[in-house]
């Protein structure tokens, strides 16, 4: 009895021996399962980032290139050969020099261009405030000129044409001299018209409009004139039709005069005397007299009135600047009638052999060339000369 019982012990030990070796396989063949399945997760999940992170890499690389060869593509249409070579390396060079360096040195020029900036925009600033100091100071200079200007206009005589005494007024003809005629001849503007009067065999004044699109040749052909004028276009009436270009006006600024005096100084280097081309308004004008006079002043010339209006106020303004004065007498072509061309120019020569001198101006109508042409024999009495010999200059 007491050894089956032993037996039934023992072989109850066995199961739970055999209980315990089975649940112990079974744990490391679940654990061996386990690990298996971690470990084929595992280089799936890597070979799949593996293969994102080539493509990523690859994709950045090909933009690179399309990005490069675009801009390759694009130098070349638009550069020669040499400079397309030339900055494809420039672009290469950078590509390569793209580094943390790179962009601090960047970043230092940028500051750089900054403080350039401020630098010259200090500067302007301070040029600026100079300005600024040199307007102040022209303003005060300005105020000190008007002044004296103010006293001087003050001060000044009132110049009236009948308390005006000119060289001319004085002189005092001998009779035992032989008088003198000054004969004009306005409008001269072309070379047939230049060698018609040439040849009159007598001397005669030419008075040479400006050039123009009309007649751009008058300045150069009266170059080899000995003694030659400028007959200077200015405002006539409203009733006037044929205004030359550039024609002086009464509402010019002294600026405007003078750099058309200036011109005219330009195109006739050796003219001393210039007389009006119509200027029936422009000669009334105080104001555009003066502003004239003072540019002719300053541009060496002498003023012979036409006297295109017998309200013209030349005279008062020789005298303001101190030239001479110098008045036509008659016109002797305001009607392009033979008879009465010839008939006044026989009482310039009158008036010539009673004050010693005349002035006559006319035109270069054929039938006044063919007037003077033909009555030379009036003038056996007087000496036909230049208007700078007139015996009172």
């Amino acid at each position: 009895m007491s050894q089956k019982k032993i037996k039934s012990k023992s072989k109850k030990k066995q199961i739970r021996v055999l209980s315990k070796k089975n649940l112990i396989k079974k744990f490391f063949i679940i654990l061996l399962f386990t690990f298996i399945t971690s470990s084929i997760s595992y280089f799936i999940i890597n070979n799949k980032d593996v293969e994102r992170t080539e493509k990523t890499s690859n994709s950045t690389e090909n933009k690179k290139e399309l990005f490069q060869t675009n801009n390759e593509n694009k130098l070349f249409q638009e550069k020669n050969p040499q400079q397309y070579f030339d900055e494809l390396a420039k672009i290469n060079e950078k590509f390569e020099e793209y580094t943390d360096e790179f962009d601090n040195d960047i970043i230092e020029k940028e500051q750089e261009t900054q403080l350039n900036e401020k630098i010259h925009q200090k500067i302007e600033e301070i040029k600026e405030d100079k300005k600024v100091e040199e307007i102040k100071q022209q303003i005060k200079e300005d105020k000190k000129i008007d002044k004296k200007e103010i006293i001087k206009k003050e001060t000044s005589p009132i110049l009236d044409d009948k308390n005006i005494i000119t060289q001319k007024d004085t002189y005092k003809y001998d009779k035992s001299n032989k008088p003198k005629i000054a004969i004009l001849i306005d409008d001269v503007s072309t070379q047939k018209q230049k060698d018609t009067i040439l040849s009159m065999g007598y001397k005669i004044n030419m008075a040479f409009l400006p050039p123009t699109n009309a007649h751009p040749n008058s300045a150069k052909i009266a170059q080899d004139v000995s003694f030659h004028m400028i007959h200077f276009p200015m405002q006539a009436s409203s009733k006037f039709k044929g205004e030359e270009p550039e024609t002086l006006k009464i509402t010019d600024s002294y600026e405007t005069i003078e750099k058309r005096v200036r011109l005219l100084r330009d195109w006739y280097p050796n003219a001393i005397y210039t007389n009006n081309h119509t200027g029936s308004v422009f000669t009334e004008n105080e104001e555009a007299m003066d502003k004239l006079f003072r540019a002719l002043k300053k541009h060496n010339f002498i003023f012979v009135d036409s006297r295109t209006s017998n309200k013209s106020v030349a005279k008062k303004y020789a005298k303001k600047y101190d030239m001479p004065y110098i008045v036509r007498n008659t016109f002797i072509d305001n009607d392009l009638d033979y008879n009465k061309i010839q008939a006044q120019l026989k009482k310039a020569i009158e008036i010539a052999k009673t004050n010693g001198y005349s002035i006559a101006i006319g035109h270069p109508h054929d039938v006044t060339l063919k007037v003077l042409r033909e009555s030379k024999h009036l003038l056996k009495d007087v000496e036909p000369i230049f208007i700078n010999k007139l015996p009172y200059l």
